[in-house]
């Protein structure tokens, strides 16, 4: 690669780390932290194998394991990786950068069920990897898997998104304005979307 994602260029010394710690403050008052979990476990059956790309410190691949699910989380940032290993023990945490991603190479040769990207994944990757980077969890599905994508309308070009989730391969499924399936309208804040790998390719 030729660029280093956003969430890594872009971002202030120390973001990480308050990223880190303002979701741990979260969880220690009670907050609800699972609903994009919640949603990706209702479309699975139980002991699934689920990718959660972009998985910063591990709370959505954490709450998935906690549903039975078998996961794999992966982020770009060490730092955020190191919480994920000491907050949420059970999932297999890896370093790698999503539009290069080989988790065969990191010793993860099955495919998944599915996959998720929540919090702004797409918004924080390096600025003209989007396509690679749906394409690589896309060739990390099982046929007929299915990538559950979220981001606020304002951080992605929806049109340019949807271009690429074409041309990686992926059909729009299911597209819904919040986590807990809203309605999508076009002036929707947020954006969620299902993408699905065509079952036979």
């Amino acid at each position: 690669m030729t660029t280093r994602p956003r969430w890594i260029t872009d971002t202030a010394e120390g973001h990480s780390q308050w990223y880190i710690e303002r979701f741990r403050t979260m969880a220690a008052e009670g907050a609800d932290l699972d609903g994009e979990a919640r949603l990706v476990d209702a479309m699975l059956p139980r002991g699934s194998r689920v990718l959660d790309a972009g998985c910063g410190p591990g709370r959505v691949g954490a709450a998935l394991f906690a549903r039975g699910h078998d996961v794999v989380g992966v982020d770009a940032d060490p730092e955020l990786i190191a919480a994920a290993v000491e907050d949420h023990p059970g999932p297999v945490w890896l370093v790698a950068d999503l539009a290069d991603l080989d988790l065969e190479a990191q010793g993860q040769p099955e495919p998944f069920d599915a996959a998720v990207l929540a919090g702004n994944v797409m918004a924080f990757v390096a600025v003209g990897t989007e396509r690679q980077v749906l394409r690589r969890v896309h060739q990390h599905l099982v046929p007929d898997g299915f990538a559950i994508v979220g981001f606020h309308a304002d951080r992605l070009d929806l049109s340019a998104f949807d271009a690429d989730l074409m041309a990686a391969g992926f059909v729009l499924e299911h597209r819904f304005a919040t986590w807990d399936l809203r309605p999508w309208r076009d002036d929707a804040d947020f954006v969620v979307s299902v993408l699905r790998r065509p079952p036979s390719e």
